[in-house]
């Protein structure tokens, strides 16, 4: 999904049995030579590995395979880029290619490193990449400055909104939060069937109905194996869902690796220092789950709220179980005239008023 997501047209696949880590190629002899002749075969010009590769393995791939090698941060980065569009998210992306990129200037200048021979050429590689790697350090620096001023003016409009109760959605990408936005909000988030439409945090009103009015926030989709370079470039905007009153974990009961992504969610969380916060489980797509597991998920998660969020006559129970559980992660301040103000004061340290 990540490889289509990306553009790619995938014609084939190959899997590596756990065990023994190559460390020159990462998978073993054997398994090279399949993948160099499934890839003649094929006619790829592209090999996309599900695991981080060191500079030294992606060079090694590359001469065995004759193929674009691409690792899966690599792959993540390039999807991130297509999508970024915002100032925060182009800016939050180019640094967590940079970061990527830095470790593996070396391989770049593989080609004067080998040349032996005239007076003077052999340091010719040495000095470009020294260059190279104090331009990008510098653009690095300027970028993580130019995202703190961003971070500074999204923490105000933080303050402004502070007051409404704010609702985050979570989860794997392609869960369907941005349709339960939708939903709740009467928003036109961009919705399509893909990996990572959703980059930059989208803050609406939910107000149906002459109700109190609460934010709903839609977040970029967490993934298993996030890159750290990117889980350090987009804190901010992850840290946009950890500020929540209530966070809203949406699943897609359709998945057939559920457990699977939601651990991987409960792990970012874990990571940004909020496994904690209140949380709604909401399993979607409910119209597409495999038979037999919404009886299982029922059972396992009794608290959940089960809904298919393309379908609007869902958009009343998602709302109802919102607000619940905004009532319980947000007591509401009850003004204390001041001729009552000893009662409470009686009431609080008697424990009748917690």
């Amino acid at each position: 999904m990540l490889a289509e997501s990306a553009g790619a047209v995938v014609v084939g696949a190959v899997v590596q049995e756990r065990g023994s880590v190559h460390p020159g190629t990462l998978v073993r002899r054997g398994k090279v030579e399949e993948l160099a002749h499934l890839a003649r075969e094929r006619r790829a010009d592209l090999a996309i590995f599900d695991q981080d590769l060191s500079p030294a393995q992606i060079k090694n791939l590359e001469k065995e395979i004759e193929a674009k090698i691409l690792d899966r941060s690599g792959l993540i980065l390039d999807i991130f880029a297509r999508r970024a569009r915002t100032r925060e998210a182009r800016t939050q992306v180019e640094l967590a290619q940079l970061r990527y990129l830095l470790p593996r200037l070396t391989r770049q200048w593989s080609h004067l490193s080998r040349q032996v021979g005239g007076i003077g050429q052999r340091g010719v590689g040495e000095t470009q990449l020294e260059i190279d790697r104090r331009i990008i350090r510098k653009r690095i620096a300027r970028l993580a400055s130019d995202l703190k001023d961003i971070e500074k003016e999204r923490h105000e409009r933080r303050k402004k909104r502070s007051a409404v109760p704010r609702v985050a959605l979570i989860g794997y990408t392609n869960a369907g939060k941005s349709t339960i936005m939708n939903l709740l909000t009467g928003a036109m988030a961009r919705v399509e069937n893909r990996l990572f439409v959703t980059l930059d945090s989208l803050v609406r009103r939910c107000e149906r109905g002459g109700r109190p009015p609460f934010l709903v926030v839609d977040t970029v989709g967490f993934i298993r194996k996030l890159p750290h370079h990117l889980v350090a470039s987009f804190r901010s905007t992850l840290e946009e869902a950890a500020g929540a009153d209530l966070l809203v974990h949406v699943v897609d009961s359709s998945s057939g690796a559920l457990e699977d992504q939601m651990r991987s969610t409960r792990d970012t969380l874990d990571d940004l220092g909020h496994a904690d916060d209140p949380c709604l489980l909401a399993f979607n797509k409910i119209d597409q789950a495999p038979e037999g597991v919404l009886e299982r998920l029922r059972t396992e998660h009794p608290e959940a709220v089960f809904l298919s969020a393309i379908d609007p006559k869902q958009a009343d129970l998602l709302e109802t179980r919102v607000r619940a559980g905004l009532r319980a992660a947000r007591p509401a301040d009850v003004p204390v005239p001041p001729a009552a103000s000893m009662r409470a004061a009686w009431a609080l340290d008697s424990g009748s008023g917690s």
